[in-house]
């Protein structure tokens, strides 16, 4: 093999490689819509004053998990 073919399949097994990684990227990304979709009505009465960042939000909509919505209980369940 000449070191183009060698080259092109490194390129191919690397794109492959990635494949997989760059999936899982994509529900993640789906799940924090729907969980913000969600929690959103719960989020503004409980944790509004909360700053963003650090996993606040989400410690304080766990923190409130008896008096959530339906929909969001479900949603931080997942």
């Amino acid at each position: 093999m000449n070191k183009t073919t060698l080259y092109a399949l490194a390129a191919v097994a690397l794109a492959l490689a990635a494949g997989p990684a760059a999936a899982q990227t994509a529900p993640a990304g789906a799940k924090a819509d729907a969980m913000k979709k969600a929690c959103k009505e719960d989020y503004q009465r409980f944790c509004s004053g909360v700053m963003p960042g650090g996993g606040r939000i989400m410690a304080c909509l766990q923190n409130h998990a008896s008096e959530l919505g339906p929909d969001c209980a479900k949603a931080l369940g997942k």
